[in-house]
């Protein structure tokens, strides 16, 4: 399989597994990405356009209904007298967190059956074509489990 195939045919897998997460987190899948965006810090209109690649009538719609549903707020930007940020409001941050650990482990899961030299090759391949294309962070790394703890 060629390298075009494979990344596309890739990146149906992957959204499927994400809409799928979305779906049953009772979001859809734009909504979730706005949400994981969001995770990091509140945002400008502008630089969340740019972000996610939406025209900025269709940022607004989107903001519009997960405002709507509770989960995002609009705030006056603090370095922009007429600008406005989009923030997480507590049931939205209650409600990514969960979307964000599950979408995680799905997509984690697809490379189940490569082993650990692999899984890093390929991250590093993949991570060096996303940086060469300078791609915005949209989805930030999870953090890695946390060791067990073990009494003494």
């Amino acid at each position: 399989m060629g390298i075009v195939t494979a990344l596309v045919r890739s990146s149906f897998l992957v959204n499927a597994v994400y809409a799928q997460a979305s779906r049953e987190h009772g979001l859809t899948p734009q909504q979730g990405q706005l949400l994981c965006v969001l995770m990091a810090q509140p945002y400008g209109m502008g630089e969340l356009s740019t972000m996610l690649g939406l025209a900025k009538s269709s940022l607004s719609g989107l903001v519009d209904r997960t405002e709507n549903n509770g989960l995002v707020r609009r705030e006056a930007d603090p370095r922009d007298s007429r600008g406005v940020r989009v923030a997480l409001t507590p049931q939205g941050s209650r409600l990514v967190d969960r979307f964000y650990t599950d979408a995680c482990e799905r997509i984690a899961e697809l490379g189940d059956g490569l082993d650990d030299g692999e899984r890093g090759a390929l991250a590093a391949l993949l991570g060096r074509i996303l940086v060469d294309n300078q791609v915005p962070v949209i989805f930030v790394e999870p953090d890695p489990p946390a060791p067990a703890r073990t009494r003494d």
